[in-house]
């Protein structure tokens, strides 16, 4: 077989393996790290021993004004439950800003102050591996904006919601 071959034989396969191995890498919710709205790398191990709720979220969707209700459950059970923010475009192009322009949207209309992460995809080819474990775990992965995951303080128990529920009926269960 000729080298030039055999090199690009190797190396199609050291990529198909390294990018199939990505997900199965994290045997734990902890075991990410994701950059935030500002930049800052964010080591989900800083989150061991936390409920987490994961949404996926976006500025302009009839479901935005849950903003509120999150940034209301941080406030008043931010002791028991750590909501996460995660901006996606993937559900009608209802997220199409910069981080800088998602940031200051959250915090002008909402008054934001829960973590948010950097816009990533929540589903399709290029979904992040977060989400993509979120979904080996439950079975479900986000249909629209606003889908959240509880995921239990222990980090072995994650829960789907969809877009209809609303973060308050979510802090009843805990």
């Amino acid at each position: 077989m000729n080298i030039h071959i055999q090199i690009l034989f190797l190396l199609l396969n050291l990529s198909i393996f390294t990018n199939s191995n990505e997900t199965e890498k994290a045997m734990s919710i902890y075991d990410f790290q994701i950059r935030s709205l500002d930049s800052e790398m964010v080591d989900f191990s800083d989150y061991k021993g936390k409920n987490l709720l994961i949404v996926n979220t976006a500025s302009e969707c009839g479901y935005t004004p849950q903003y509120a209700d999150l940034q209301q459950l941080h406030k008043e059970f931010g002791d028991q439950i750590t909501v996460l923010g995660f901006p996606a475009n993937n559900f009608g192009g209802q997220e199409p800003g910069s981080d800088q322009q998602i940031a200051s949207f959250c915090e002008k209309n909402y008054g934001v102050t829960f973590p948010m992460f950097s816009k990533m995809e929540v589903v399709g080819k290029n979904q992040h591996p977060l989400f993509k474990f979120l979904k080996d775990k439950t079975g479900k992965e986000p249909t629209w904006n606003f889908c959240k995951y509880l995921v239990s303080e222990d980090g072995e128990e994650i829960t789907f919601y969809p877009s209809s529920v609303n973060p308050g009926e979510i802090a009843e269960k805990l």
